[in-house]
């Protein structure tokens, strides 16, 4: 995918600031004052977690912020919304985690 460059309203991407940042361990450039959404789906990311019981994957879903399906781990900190997070400078990002299913562990091991 590719990133609109020169818009009507928004103006010329070329005017901003590149910024690095990381997502699982791979470097990446975003532009400043963009999500961290709009940069990974700019450099083709399209998965950012797996569904917490099925391990399915997932990503980009309503992108206003309601769904919760961006969650991203941000320099630590988990259940960021990618949508909602603008990028920092050397901003560490990471997928979000598979966690172990809290029922089906009850009911397996009583």
């Amino acid at each position: 995918m590719t990133r609109i460059i020169d818009h009507p309203v928004l103006g010329k991407l070329n005017d901003r600031k590149k910024i690095p940042f990381t997502f699982d361990g791979k470097e990446y450039e975003a532009y400043e004052n963009e999500t961290i959404a709009a940069a990974l789906l700019a450099n083709g990311v399209r998965t950012l977690r797996v569904h917490e019981e099925s391990g399915t994957p997932r990503g980009f879903y309503c992108n206003i912020g309601h769904c919760m399906e961006c969650r991203v781990n941000v320099n630590g900190q988990s259940n960021i919304r990618a949508c909602l997070t603008l990028v920092k400078e050397n901003m560490v990002v990471e997928r979000g985690k598979q966690h172990p299913n809290i029922v089906k562990r009850m009911v397996e091991n009583p």
